[in-house]
């Protein structure tokens, strides 16, 4: 099977994000990679991203200013 990218753009989401990233690496299928991509956070985002990141190695994060979630999302295209 094919790998796939799942992209997750954030931005100040501490409150939503452990959810969201336990939800994504609770599914069956395994043969993907997650990447993160922090949009400037001001909130604890940014270090709960590293945080997962560092337990698991299909997880990459990215931190860049913010930009918006467009932005964000067209950072983890390239």
């Amino acid at each position: 099977m094919s790998k796939i990218t799942v992209l997750v753009a954030i931005f100040n989401a501490e409150k939503y994000l452990h959810r969201c990233i336990n939800r994504i690496l609770a599914q069956d299928y395994t043969d993907y990679e997650l990447l993160l991509i922090d949009d400037g956070s001001t909130d604890n985002s940014g270090t709960i991203c590293d945080e997962y990141a560092i337990k698991d190695n299909r997880i990459r994060v990215f931190h860049k200013e913010n930009g918006g979630v467009s932005s964000a999302r067209n950072w983890g295209l390239d």
